[in-house]
């Protein structure tokens, strides 16, 4: 075999390698998915927990705690609630449509604020003034039982539309950048470094509309994993077919 056949032959044999490489590694994702499925499953369906302690906060992490269900008393504040703009929920079968989360800050008897997601306001126009009745109604300032679910704030990204503060309207779940810009953390009073999906109670409006989150995530590793090492059973094949046509001649 001349320099050229070995240098090709050996490129082709590194690119079945890598081929491969990257089905076993779809194979290996579609494996942790399913255990972060079974893992995610477990937390939503469990019966709800006290809410975590103020003092145990800072140790709480996304990893271990998004989605953990948990059950407090909370009064919900009299303060500027925020919206976040959504076309639908990867977690909700029972939302669509554009419309937005209403945010609202909520007090704990020991002090604290909490955002709340109280649920899902479907507005076809973004107005403002809707969104408003359905959040107002809520501020009664009487405590609530609620139950729902921790979540974890989303920075906003490089192509996330900038918040419209003047209309309290977000694009992204960044909660402390509402607390800083609605003032929930008046008087010097602790923000948590979370936020919880509401689950109930749901108002007599039925607006906004809180609910039971479902993982939907996507799994589609075992078509990858398959085009790849279907890939490299192509490059094998024409391989083989071109060595022999080789030495033949």
């Amino acid at each position: 075999m001349n320099g050229r056949r070995l240098a090709f032959s050996l490129f082709i044999l590194a690119a079945v390698a890598v081929l491969v490489g990257l089905g076993i590694w779809q194979l290996q994702r579609r494996a942790e998915k399913h255990a972060l499925i079974a893992a995610l499953d477990a937390r939503l369906t469990v019966a709800p927990v006290a809410l975590p302690q103020a003092a145990t906060w800072a140790g709480l992490a996304a990893d271990r705690d998004e989605f953990r269900r948990v059950a407090f008393t909370a009064t919900y504040a009299p303060l500027p609630d925020a919206m976040v703009y959504s076309s639908g929920s990867a977690l909700r079968d029972d939302i669509s449509g554009p419309g937005a989360w209403a945010f609202l800050p909520a007090r704990l008897a020991s002090g604290e604020t909490i955002a709340v997601n109280a649920g899902f306001v479907q507005n076809t126009m973004q107005d403002r003034a809707q969104q408003d009745r359905a959040a107002s109604r809520l501020v009664s300032g009487q405590p609530v039982a609620l139950t729902g679910y921790l979540r974890f704030p989303e920075s906003q990204g490089a192509l996330t539309p900038a918040a419209d503060i003047g209309k309290r309207l977000w694009f992204t779940r960044d909660v402390p950048a509402m607390a800083r810009a609605l003032g929930w953390g008046e008087g010097g009073k602790s923000i948590a470094p979370f936020y919880v999906d509401l689950e109930s109670p749901v108002p007599d409006s039925g607006i906004p509309k809180p609910g039971p989150l479902r993982v939907r995530l996507k799994d589609d590793h075992l078509q990858y994993a398959i085009t790849w090492f279907g890939l490299a059973a192509v490059v094998m094949f024409s391989f083989g077919f071109w060595l022999r046509a080789q030495r033949r001649g």
